[in-house]
């Protein structure tokens, strides 16, 4: 009996973890706009502006949308799984690879890319680490973000609100 009722306690508490670690990752989905007056907007650098989540089990679906210092937009999709598989796709003629990871730990989504580009001196690689980090009290995500490319490094964080409530 003692065997029946501690197999049923494993039981309940596997799936109820289950559902825990799955509602924490679908808090990251929907439609995020960029709060401009909380965020450190980098000057010459395209802006990451709206992000479109959905998240399915294991799978992150985006759809980015940045902006270039003229106002114009550059919108493409990227799906992803969130176990550290590098993917591969072409946005606006540059190659891309791109990993996702969901972190147990502090609930965050880990995104590191490498997308390549022909500058001046030829072809280079644009590299980005980015840590998404959902605060549901205020219905924001913070975007902190690591981009290099051999002219140097940039860093700071950006805010979105959510848009689709």
């Amino acid at each position: 009996m003692k065997s029946k009722t501690a197999l049923l306690f494993i039981m309940v508490f596997t799936i109820a973890s289950l559902t825990l670690v799955s509602a924490q990752k679908n808090d990251f989905s929907g439609t995020w706009k960029l709060d401009r007056t909380k965020s450190a907007i980098l000057e010459y650098f395209p802006t990451l502006v709206r992000i479109d989540v959905q998240i399915k089990g294991d799978s992150l679906l985006t759809g980015r949308t940045y902006e270039s210092g003229d106002g114009q937009e550059y919108p493409f999709t990227e799906n992803l799984t969130l176990d550290g598989k590098e993917y591969k796709i072409t946005i606006y003629e540059m190659p891309r690879r791109s990993k996702a990871t969901w972190s147990e730990a502090d609930g965050t989504i880990n995104i590191e890319s490498s997308t390549t580009f022909t500058g001046s001196n030829g072809s280079e690689d644009y590299i980005s680490k980015e840590i998404w980090k959902v605060d549901k009290a205020n219905n924001a995500m913070t975007v902190s973000f690591k981009n290099a490319i051999t002219a140097g490094e940039s860093e700071g964080i950006l805010v979105y609100n959510r848009a689709d409530l």
